[in-house]
Parts: C-alpha cells; sequence; structure tokens
C-alpha cells in the first residue's frame, strides 16, 4: 500500500521544519527517497543485459573479467546469489518477468509479447504508467531478436501499450567493421563471418556510438537528464553479451584468447545426462576446438567489458542529474549463459550456468548487503510495486522479496522453478531436480548442489536417493497445478 496522503497542515509544518533548519544542517530536509508524500519518492530505472551469466561479473567473483561500474551498484545495493530466470531462453523470460505470470501460465514458450495471453491485465511496465508514471523503454526488454531486430532497428515483440515512450538502438552487430572471425561450424578457419545465432567475435573499428550497446546508453542518459521532476520508470536494454561478441577492439585487449582458462572437462561428463538435456550448442555440434573456445571466452568477455561501460555511463547519468537518491536501480539478465561448462555453451540448459541469473537492486537508503536466499525474476514486479507504494495485483505469481533488502537472511519460497521447453527445474536450498517432460517421461536429473555444485553427478538413480527423488517429483507436479491455477481462464 501507498503512505497515507499528508495533510495540508502537515505540508506546511514539514516545510517550515526544513526551512528553519537549512541553515544548521543540509541533511535536515528530507531527501526524495525518504519523504513522506502521497505517492512513493521512487523513481525505477531496470537495466537487462542479454544472455549474461553471473559468474562474468567481477562482483560474482569472476577475477579475469573486470566489470567495475556493475561492481559499484552491487557495493551500494543488495546482491543476490540465487537469483533465477523462468525460462533459460530470451522469449519466455522476459514475458514472464514483465506479465508477472510464470511461461506455463500464459503458454510463452516462444519469442512472442504476452499481451494476448495477459488480456488487459497489465505489465509490470504498465502497472507504473497506469500509476502515473511515465515509462521509457530503450531497446531490448521484450524480445527482440539479435542480431536481426538490432540490425534492422526493429520492436521485435514489444508491447506499445506498456510504454509512454520506445526507442530501439540499431547497431551493425557482426557486419560491423574491424577484425571478425566464425567460430561455430568453421573447422578449417575458411568460413567467413556470418550473421545469425552464430558464435562469432568481431574486434570492431571506430567507437561505443557504432553499436548498439553505445546508442542505447547515450538515449538513456538524454532521457535521465530530461526528467523534469515526474516519476519515471526506465527499461534500458543491452544487447551484449549475446552473440555475435562484437566490441569495439579496446575492449578485447585484456582478454588474450591464449590466456582464457576453460571449465574443467570430464570424461564421460556425458554418460547420466538424458539425450533431452544435451544443449542445443556444444563443443562438439559446434565443432570448436580448444583455441576457438578460448577465443568464444575471450569475445564474450569483451562484450561484457563493452556493456560494463556502456552500465557505467548511465548510472552517472543518474548521479549528475541529482536521482541516485530517489531511484531504485536494478540489474539482472534475461537467463544465465554456458561457457563451456559440460562442454555446453550459450543458454536453454536447466543446469545451473543457464539458469541462474545476476541480480543487483539498490534502493536509496538501504544498507548494502548480499543475499543467499532463493528468488527469481517473477518477483520482481511485486517487489517493486510494492517499494514504490502502488497496488500489488492478487493475480502477481511472483512474491514480494522487498524484506530482503533489510534482512538478507529472510526466505520467501523454498525453491524456484525454471522452464526451458523440454523440462523443469526445481532448485531447492540443496538439491536441483530437472525433469524432462511432464512425466519425467525423457529422463530426470538430481544433483547434491552443496556436495557437487558443478553438477557432474547425477543422482536420480542412486537406491540412496529415492525419496529424494519421489518428493521433489511430487513437488514439481503440484508447482505446475499451481501455475496453472491462474486467473487467465477468466474474464479480464
Amino acid at each position: 500500500m501507498g503512505a497515507s496522503p499528508s495533510t495540508p497542515g502537515e505540508c506546511l509544518m514539514r516545510i517550515f521544519a526544513c526551512l528553519l533548519l537549512a541553515g544548521l544542517s543540509s541533511s535536515a530536509c528530507p531527501s526524495p527517497a525518504t519523504a513522506s508524500d502521497s505517492r512513493s519518492p521512487y523513481n525505477v530505472l531496470f537495466i537487462i543485459s542479454d544472455d549474461l551469466t553471473a559468474t562474468a561479473l567481477s562482483c560474482y567473483g569472476n577475477d579475469v573479467c573486470r566489470t567495475p561500474n556493475i561492481d559499484q551498484l552491487a557495493a551500494r545495493g543488495t546482491r543476490f546469489t540465487r537469483a533465477y530466470c523462468q525460462g533459460t531462453y530470451c522469449g519466455p523470460s522476459r514475458a514472464s518477468f514483465m506479465s508477472g505470470y510464470y511461461p506455463h501460465a500464459t503458454g510463452v514458450l516462444g519469442y512472442i509479447s504476452p499481451r494476448k495471453a495477459i488480456g488487459n491485465r497489465p505489465t509490470w511496465a504498465q502497472h507504473f504508467k497506469n500509476s502515473g508514471y511515465r515509462t521509457s523503454r530503450v531497446s531490448k526488454i521484450f524480445h527482440m531478436g539479435v542480431p536481426g531486430g538490432i540490425e534492422k532497428g526493429d520492436d521485435g515483440a514489444d508491447d506499445p501499450i506498456s510504454w509512454s515512450e520506445r526507442y530501439n538502438s540499431r547497431g551493425p552487430e557482426w557486419r560491423a567493421p574491424g577484425d571478425g572471425e566464425t567460430l561455430e561450424s568453421n573447422p578449417d578457419g575458411k568460413k567467413p563471418v556470418v550473421g545469425g545465432n552464430t558464435f562469432v567475435v568481431v574486434k570492431a573499428d571506430g567507437d561505443d556510438q557504432v553499436h548498439s550497446d553505445g546508442k542505447t546508453a547515450a538515449k538513456a542518459c538524454e532521457l535521465i537528464s530530461a526528467y523534469r521532476g515526474e516519476p519515471f520508470f526506465l527499461g534500458v536494454g543491452f544487447v551484449r553479451p549475446h552473440v555475435p561478441f562484437v566490441a569495439p577492439a579496446p575492449d578485447f585487449a585484456p582478454f588474450p584468447f591464449e590466456e582464457m582458462t576453460l571449465p574443467e572437462k570430464v570424461p564421460g561428463d556425458w554418460d547420466d545426462i538424458p539425450q533431452a538435456g544435451i544443449n542445443y550448442k556444444t563443443s562438439k555440434n559446434m565443432q570448436m576446438n580448444v583455441v576457438r573456445q578460448r577465443k568464444a571466452v575471450s569475445g564474450y568477455y569483451a562484450s561484457v567489458r563493452y556493456m560494463d561501460r556502456q552500465v557505467g555511463k548511465v548510472l552517472e547519468a543518474l548521479d549528475h542529474a541529482g536521482l541516485t537518491d530517489s531511484t531504485i536501480v536494478i540489474f539482472t539478465s534475461d537467463h544465465g549463459y554456458h561457457l563451456g561448462e559440460h562442454e555446453f555453451w550459450a543458454k536453454v540448459s536447466l543446469h545451473e550456468e543457464s539458469a541462474l541469473v545476476p541480480l543487483i537492486i539498490c534502493v536509496p537508503g538501504k544498507r548494502p548487503a548480499v543475499c543467499n536466499s532463493l528468488v527469481e525474476l517473477l518477483d520482481l514486479y511485486p517487489t517493486v510495486s510494492r517499494l514504490c507504494g502502488l497496488d500489488v495485483p492478487a493475480r502477481l505469481q511472483g512474491l514480494d522479496i522487498s524484506t530482503m533488502l533489510d534482512d538478507p537472511s529472510h526466505e520467501v519460497r523454498d525453491a524456484a522453478f525454471c522452464v526451458n521447453g523440454r523440462g523443469f527445474l526445481l532448485r531447492e536450498d540443496r538439491w536441483a531436480y530437472i525433469q524432462y517432460g511432464e512425466r519425467g517421461e525423457r529422463g530426470a536429473e538430481l544433483f547434491d548442489m552443496q556436495a557437487d555444485p558443478r553438477q557432474y553427478k547425477n543422482l536420480v538413480e542412486s537406491p540412496d536417493h529415492e525419496a529424494v527423488v519421489e518428493r521433489l517429483r511430487k513437488k514439481l507436479a503440484r508447482k505446475l497445478l499451481a501455475v496453472r491455477d491462474n486467473d487467465l481462464g477468466r474474464a479480464d
């Protein structure tokens, strides 16, 4: 619920008190983040990267790929170490957290807008728009095709009614002038640089503004400087490090491919993974030898470094506009990403690297913290609404995690839930249970995340774990029933 409206007398008393104390202390007047008001004092800056694994960020422990701007945000916000997406590829994940429903509630398991499924129900941004906020979108928030949609500068699967204003950021992507190489299905090195969802690296000529993310940062900065006291919800979508791994050449300098370390390669690693669990992109089917794998990691890190610099520009603009103390800032990704773990690459798999996402929430006035409790991207809609004093629609399937921002040990869920179109992940504190098919007809996996955090030993057939498997199988069935028990089949 929002704060109770102040009476005229209370307003006059507060103004008088501020004027009286102004000469004694610059902190005597309440800041926008703490002032009592009939509406929330908070703006919202939602920054999302595309295809970003948390393990590529230095604030999550990477000691090679330095991300000082995202680290700075983490240092003053709450960094969540166990945040999970609800779909391990772009379309369903974005449709989920923007609509407030799980993918199996809306049926959005592809690259479409959730609007047809949700009818007149407001999306996250639209809820703020309906509450008097100016809602601005810059680049990819709902799904957009990368690289194709970015080359064209089109809207993708956007939801126009969610926004007061929308801006796309065209870029050359794999066509960018510079030193390019196709890594995927190019064993003899003779294939030219190609488009599509293909592993390509381009050490690009020119500066940041050549590319989509540079233009996105510039537009976001322009909007921030133009806001004049009106509450805003600004969605800033960066497309890197999604393939192609294209960034200005200097961003590659810290990452010579010869020095890139690959994940441990375990003989027989796939022996206990069901066929449905073998990812769609692997070192084998992409014909990437160790050299090309290292080049992929180098290109990915360069793209992350470039994206981090754009985040820094936006945060600096917020500070220069004097809006940092009145703006909730969120940074996340739509899903995780494999960088050679299990010889898997990219997204889609339900293993930890693909399902886990970085999540940082910075609320003015709250202490920095690290939260190890389980959360979902679906929780953002109700949480930010609550923080901003807006009503939280009862239909939302996410949970309010705002209490964790004051007490990071607080827990609101005992499991996170995620899907990929072939199967389901139920991630508890100790156990990760993956089931392919609603009855497990395509196999299953069970991992003890305390003893085996890299998920090398599938325990689903272990006689010692029959009770755990049966419990989680039943729990997953109940979860699916709960997901489908929603208001979407009823009148708006």
